[in-house]
């Protein structure tokens, strides 16, 4: 059951990309919210002007610091969604790569919380974190709860910015207790409107894996990130939450159901032939140990039941489903390209 108690000013970070957009919009159409001001470093694309009709748009570089403009606000709500996992898409260039990721995720935070604690008027703050947050290897457990920490400190550039940023928050949270602060770790997005690096990575005709490894993974369906997303600024939901479909899927049987055909590979050249196409190494490391979570505190608090990892994954298939052949041109090419990558790795 909602409480009665929704915020009349929000504040939502990362609003040119898909998910602070379209959580922007739904919260703006919420009666109760008087006001919804969001905000990026960059504008938000034409094809979300519509979409963001009710919102009022504020360009603002948190890395830059924002000062006391939350307390000018009078907000009573901040979501924090400007946060990297890849480098920013939104210019169409790199913007920096790596330095400038940290810079967003990290310094971005800090600055934002630093505002957040100067104002008065608020009450909540939901902050966007990942699973990332456990890492990925061979130590780890069959299922990670809230509480479990990880067995080895990741290597991959975004999981160590997200313990970064949580650390903030559990800072953030002893200085304003009376702020209900909620953190979601959200498993990878899946959905028929979700564009990530990771879902590129399933739409090649031949998808790199590592030979012997068939990791189990677990993803989370945009609509229902969104909704947990909107319970989080419109009710009180204080702590953190893995935020993932129930169930696991099987690497082999996501390629299996995306038509997709393996080509396994030894995990160096893995790393070296995903890199290629923007693949992190902290996916790469999903795609070698996989992650599973559980969920059951998420359930019972929100009292919602995201669907299941299986059904999230179909509803990407089904929607980017562009009947794709491999053809020998194709699997040609890749062989190339791989071969490049071992006679360089031999060269050296």
């Amino acid at each position: 059951m909602e409480m009665s108690t929704a915020p009349r000013v929000v504040v939502v970070t990362g609003v040119s990309r898909f998910l602070g957009a379209h959580i922007a919009a739904q919260i703006a159409s919420d009666p109760r919210v008087e006001r919804v001001i969001g905000m990026d470093r960059v504008d938000p694309p034409d094809s979300y002007r519509e979409l963001l009709d009710r919102v009022e748009l504020r360009r603002v570089d948190l890395t830059r610091g924002s000062g006391n403009t939350m307390a000018k606000l009078g907000a009573e709500a901040v979501v924090h969604l400007a946060v990297m996992s890849s480098p920013d898409p939104a210019t169409g260039k790199n913007q920096g790569g790596r330095p400038a990721m940290k810079e967003q995720n990290v310094i971005g935070t800090m600055h934002l919380l630093a505002a957040c604690q100067q104002t008065p008027t608020l009450k909540r703050l939901v902050v966007r974190s990942s699973t990332a947050a456990y890492g990925a290897s061979f130590r780890d457990p069959a299922v990670f709860t809230e509480d479990t920490e990880a067995r080895e400190v990741p290597r991959g550039g975004y999981a160590r910015d997200i313990l970064d940023i949580e650390g903030y928050v559990r800072g953030f949270r002893r200085r304003r207790p009376g702020v209900t602060a909620t953190v979601l770790r959200f498993a990878p997005f899946v959905g028929p409107t979700a564009e990530t690096v990771l879902l590129r990575y399933f739409a090649q005709p031949m998808v790199a894996t590592v030979l012997g490894r068939d990791p189990r993974l677990q993803f989370i369906h945009i609509d229902d990130a969104l909704e947990i997303l909107r319970r989080s600024v419109v009710e009180d939901h204080p702590g953190t939450f893995n935020v993932a479909g129930p169930g696991v899927i099987t690497l082999s049987q996501a390629l299996r159901r995306a038509g997709r055909v393996s080509l396994p590979l030894v995990e160096p050249l893995l790393q070296a032939a995903t890199k290629l196409g923007g693949v992190s190494l902290d996916q790469v490391e999903l795609f070698v140990h996989g992650r599973v979570v559980d969920t059951s505190k998420l359930s019972k608090e929100f009292g919602f039941v995201p669907r299941s990892t299986r059904v999230a994954f179909d509803d990407f298939i089904k929607a980017h489903q562009d009947g794709t052949v491999v053809t020998p041109e194709r699997v040609d090419s890749l062989m190339r390209m791989i071969r490049g990558v071992r006679l360089g790795r031999d060269s050296r």
